[in-house]
């Protein structure tokens, strides 16, 4: 669970990092833009990197580290990008993610 935990929680930071200056920011000089978002970043690979490292010493794989990471970063972003930036959701994004999903699935069965 911490390793979901801290997933999320990155994923958020991640999400702010590569995405917050779409809405209100864009009249930001770039490089006032790269810094905020370095800053952001740097909390992020702080949360990421004990998640991988707690995940794999729990047992979980490289492979399945990444596929949880990728679903929940879709879930995250999802959010975002109707609350933050007021965009809708279509039937695209629920089958990409379903297929994501189903990856999740693949590399968790048997193990």
């Amino acid at each position: 669970m911490p390793t979901i935990l801290l997933l999320i929680l990155s994923n958020v930071f991640m999400t702010a990092a590569w995405y917050w200056h779409l809405r209100g920011g864009m009249d930001k000089p770039i490089l006032l833009v790269i810094l905020i978002s370095w800053g952001l970043a740097l909390v992020e690979y702080c949360l990421a990197v004990p998640a991988n490292r707690i995940g794999y010493s729990g047992g979980w794989s490289a492979a399945q580290l990444k596929i949880t990471q990728e679903a929940i970063a879709l879930i995250i972003f999802g959010g975002f990008m109707v609350i933050f930036l007021g965009e809708p959701l279509h039937w695209r994004h629920a089958a990409a993610f379903l297929c994501i999903m189903a990856a999740v699935g693949f590399l968790f069965t048997g193990k």
